[in-house]
């Protein structure tokens, strides 16, 4: 199945990520001339006050205490890029979970408003502090786009998930709490979990259309090797035979709803932020214990340690642990890949990037998909048809999936 090979090929180029040197100068970390280049900044904060079975980011449940601690040397390193001449306009929080810690958040959030950072903020949450306080606190600090993480309306999904601390209608009522409050809400659901049918599945999508909400991004299963492992022993094998049909009920459901596609995964009503940075930024830096940066062609991870985190922060220094210096081929990869995520990349901004044409230098990958037909080309622009949604999907999935071993790695040997 063409789907499959190219999921293929996207893990072989998403391991190269994985070949990583330790030798780190944060030294050679420099802002780049804002006026040609935006850089968006990425904002870990790794508590949860229940860990689900599926999450292969570097998460921790929640300690008060800690939680406190680590928002402290989360500004040292926001500070330490901004030394170095950073500034970011977007800013987008994820998890774990950033809202398990209220005043610390938004504590947060007036630093980098007063050093006139985040014009634009996105936020992950959880249903279980969505309230009128917590939202209301997040509108007055500027937050524009909230993204809450539902997963499913289904009780029995969410138990198996971890998630049931909210039954559907509980969920619902939370969700009515925070429309019309941003720029952007934004639904998470989870598809192809192992205990999911299709027909859960579109029941979740029919309770999703009767509450008219901006946005809704769906992420496939991608497990690490041992979630995937101790997700098979509860429940049953990870089936990415069932994929696509989960797939084509997403394509027919927003469609038929009036949703566009602002990338494989996430469809929206008008022109809305959305969460993958890595598709509207070519340079991102990642703070936080956990977070990755993509600067200059350069792939920077950061420790994963709460206690080396904070060791190396409070030691003015950037908790940079590995890097790899991409190739040529392997950057101008990286960036089809992620711009056709997007659904569309512009070949002009292609050559100011990298000085070459497109059409020569990834000639043989072009060709390739405008053949298979899965991409078409007008003017300067590439776009993603219908028929090349769900390889791309698969290609993404691929791709996370091998960053998601490398957050294994990580983890394991608290690095």
């Amino acid at each position: 199945m063409l789907a499959n090979f190219l999921g293929k090929v996207t893990q072989l180029e998403g391991k190269k990520f994985l070949k990583l040197g330790e030798e780190v100068n944060d030294s050679e970390i420099i802002a780049p001339e804002m006026k040609n280049s935006e850089v968006s900044l990425y904002i870990h904060i790794p508590f949860c006050k229940t860990l689900c079975p599926y999450c292969c980011f570097n998460r921790y449940l929640f300690n008060e205490e800690k939680t406190r601690k680590y928002f402290q040397h989360l500004k040292k390193e926001l500070d330490l890029y901004l030394q170095k001449g950073f500034r970011f306009s977007s800013c987008y929080f994820g998890g774990g979970t950033p809202t398990v810690l209220m005043p610390e958040l938004l504590e947060f959030i007036d630093y980098l408003k007063s050093n006139s950072l985040g014009k634009e903020i996105s936020l992950e949450t959880t249903p279980r502090e969505i309230d009128e306080v917590n939202v209301n606190l997040l509108k007055q600090a500027g937050v524009n786009r909230l993204s809450i993480g539902i997963q499913s309306f289904d009780s029995d999904i969410l138990r198996a998930m971890g998630r049931a601390f909210c039954n559907e209608e509980e969920l619902k009522e939370k969700i009515l709490t925070a429309r019309n409050n941003f720029d952007t809400l934004n639904l998470d659901f989870i598809f192809n979990f192992p205990s999911q049918s299709i027909e859960s599945f579109q029941a979740d999508l029919e309770i999703f259309n009767s509450l008219d909400i901006d946005q809704v991004t769906f992420y496939p299963l991608m497990p690490s090797p041992h979630k995937k492992n101790a997700l098979e022993r509860r429940f049953r094998k990870v089936d990415t035979s069932r994929e696509k049909d989960f797939y084509d009920v997403i394509l027919q459901t927003t469609h038929a709803s009036g949703y566009n596609a602002s990338t494989a995964w996430c469809f929206s009503k008008g022109k809305r932020m959305i969460d993958e940075y890595v598709v509207d930024f070519d340079d991102y830096v990642g703070i936080g214990a956990g977070s990755v940066s993509l600067l200059q062609g350069n792939f920077y991870v950061n420790s994963f340690s709460l206690d080396k985190y904070a060791e190396l922060t409070g030691q003015n220094r950037l908790p940079i642990i590995r890097l790899r210096k991409l190739s040529d081929h392997e950057l101008m990869y990286y960036y089809l890949l992620s711009k056709l995520f997007g659904i569309k990349l512009d070949t002009d901004k292609f050559r100011q990037k990298f000085k070459v044409d497109i059409h020569k230098t990834l000639r043989k990958e072009l060709m390739f998909l405008k053949l298979s037909g899965l991409v078409q080309e007008e003017e300067s622009a590439i776009e993603v048809t219908l028929k090349g949604m769900y390889p791309l999907n698969v290609m993404m999935r691929e791709f996370f999936s091998s960053l998601n071993g490398l957050r294994e790695y990580c983890i394991e040997n608290q690095l």
